[in-house]
C-alpha cells in the first residue's frame, strides 16, 4: 500500500487486481451460499493491510457489508470485529499464526501414523 500512496502506477494497478479479485471471490461465494455471515481477514495482508479491507468491501453495501473506519484503523493481536453494527453482515480481522499451524498439523500427522510415508 505504501508504493501505491507514493503514485507508483504498477503497485496501484497491482492493488486494483487485487481488490477486483477479492470482491469477485466475496460475490461467488455469496451466490453459491446464498447469504453470508462474516467474512474474515487473516494472514498478512488481511491483518495488517487497512486499505486493502476497506477497499474489498467498498461497493458491496448492497449485500450487507460494510467496514468502520476507525475500527479498521485498530491494530491488534485479537480477532475483532470491524464492521459498525448496524452491518448486516460481520467483517471480522482473525490473526493466524501460519507457522504453529503447520507445526500442529505435522506433529499430528507424524504421531498418528508414525511416519510420514
Amino acid at each position: 500500500c505504501r508504493r501505491v500512496d507514493e503514485g507508483d502506477e504498477r503497485a496501484r494497478l497491482a492493488f486494483d487486481i487485487y481488490i477486483h479479485r477479492l470482491k469477485k471471490y466475496i460475490g461467488a461465494y455469496y451466490a453459491v451460499l446464498g447469504r453470508v455471515d462474516v467474512v474474515a481477514f487473516t494472514a498478512g495482508v488481511g491483518e495488517n493491510a487497512a486499505p486493502v479491507r476497506e477497499a474489498a468491501v467498498a461497493g458491496l453495501e448492497g449485500l450487507g457489508l460494510a467496514v468502520d473506519a476507525d475500527l479498521n484503523a485498530v491494530r491488534g493481536d485479537e480477532a475483532r470485529l470491524i464492521s459498525p453494527a448496524s452491518a448486516r453482515v460481520a467483517v471480522a480481522v482473525v490473526p493466524t499464526d501460519e507457522e504453529m499451524e503447520i507445526a500442529t498439523q505435522t506433529y499430528a500427522l507424524v504421531i498418528g501414523s508414525g511416519n510420514l510415508t
